[in-house]
């Protein structure tokens, strides 16, 4: 009985201390936007979908790209879909996808992206595709 008496006390004991309020920890402002050149927010930070569907990045646009920025190449490819601008672009002789937010621009277009780590084996969805190797870039400047 003494036994099941202390085995009882300290539950109410824990259970009593995990009841305390805790201090909120101090909440995180809202990420600056990132100056012109930089990688945008990583994913866990960009905005999550709307409920009921809504456009994600609704009212973002892409990040302008300064001169220098990483890759430079000519479009051979180019597709909208999801809100994305797919350039498949020619580099040093090498083809890569990058995808951007829905940006225009056409094929035989020099464009310049920042270096980003690439995705393997992407599938998009809307496209119905799967890309073997794609860089998704915070934006693409077109020369």
């Amino acid at each position: 009985m003494k036994k099941t008496l202390v085995v009882m006390l300290a539950i109410v004991a824990v259970a009593a201390a995990g009841c305390k309020k805790k201090e909120e920890a101090p909440k995180a402002s809202a990420p600056e936007a990132a100056a012109p050149g930089q990688m945008p927010a990583a994913p866990a930070q960009m905005p999550a979908a709307a409920p009921g569907g809504g456009d994600p990045h609704a009212g973002l646009k892409p990040q302008e790209i300064k001169p220098g920025a990483g890759h430079k190449g000519k479009v051979a490819e180019t597709m909208d879909s999801g809100g994305y601008t797919y350039v498949q672009v020619e580099e040093n002789g090498q083809k890569l996808w990058v995808a951007v937010m829905q940006t225009k621009v056409k094929v035989g277009d020099t464009v310049e992206f920042p270096d980003s780590p690439p995705m393997i084996n992407f599938q998009s969805k809307t496209l119905k595709r799967t890309f073997d190797k794609i860089i998704f870039a915070p934006g693409i400047k077109v020369n």
